[in-house]
């Protein structure tokens, strides 16, 4: 069974950064693609970012481009968000998750099978 742990959430001003880390327990996940979810209040969750575990070949929303990284490390089962420049609008809770057998471009189409619990990010104007 797949569990996913995010951290690394909290407040901060508009133009900050934040990095958010996901820990992937219960498979082995070279067939995985991770990626970031977010859900802010009212609207529904977007696709933010993806990343193949076994290339590391990755995919970003255009709302995100240039501004965010999406990495991981292998010996730590961790996957990151380092998310640079923040504004109002990406105030969300950020969800990590993992789907085995797919793109990162497929990724961004898709709900995936596994979640975490979700990590709030809010960004002060």
């Amino acid at each position: 069974q797949v569990q996913l742990v995010e951290s690394g959430g909290g407040l901060v001003q508009a133009g900050g950064s934040l990095r958010l880390s996901c820990a992937a327990s219960g498979r082995t996940f070279s067939s995985y693609v991770m990626g970031w979810f977010r859900q802010a209040p009212g609207k529904e969750r977007e696709f933010v970012a993806a990343i193949s575990w076994k290339s590391g070949s990755t995919n970003y929303a255009d709302s995100v481009k240039g501004r965010f990284t999406i990495s991981r490390d292998n010996a730590k089962n961790t996957v990151y968000l380092q998310m640079n420049s923040l504004k109002p609008e990406d105030t969300a809770v950020y969800y990590c998750a993992a789907e085995p057998f797919t793109t990162v471009q497929t990724m961004g189409r898709m709900i995936p099978a596994s979640w975490g619990q979700g990590t709030q990010v809010t960004v002060s104007s």
